[in-house]
């Protein structure tokens, strides 16, 4: 788990990466600033989780489920979360906007809130373990 949670991180890095310098560059004579602005959500949200699944990667041994449901959450949070966003946007900019994405966003951001909540669960429990 360890390594795909790492990996996980590494790739949701390197896309935020290319996808902010595509808004920046690429999309930013086909959106209007909302857009603009909705997209740079999107990326900034995937950079967050991406170095938070790297931390989880690192700190985390995995030894309890409740630690992989943490990495779980950000994964599938951040894939809801940021590429939904990025669906609305570049479909509203195209004048089709893809309404059932809509829900999908704050699914997202819920699941998210999860996987945050559980790090704080389980991080605290590892400080505790490690305390003298």
């Amino acid at each position: 788990m360890k390594e795909l949670v790492l990996i996980f991180g590494g790739v949701f890095g390197t896309l935020s990466v290319i996808l902010g310098a595509f808004g920046a560059h690429a999309l930013r004579r086909s959106f209007n600033d909302d857009q603009l602005r909705s997209y740079e959500v999107g990326v900034r949200y995937q950079m967050y989780h991406a170095i938070m699944l790297i931390i989880c990667g690192i700190v985390f041994p995995f030894a309890e489920t409740g630690q992989s449901l943490t990495a779980w959450c950000f994964i599938i949070g951040t894939i809801l979360f940021s590429f939904s966003i990025y669906g609305l946007t570049y479909s509203d900019s195209r004048g089709k906007k893809i309404k059932i994405l809509g829900p999908v966003t704050p699914v997202g951001g819920l699941i998210l809130i999860i996987g945050w909540i559980l790090f704080t669960y389980n991080i605290t429990e590892i400080a505790l373990y490690l305390r003298p």
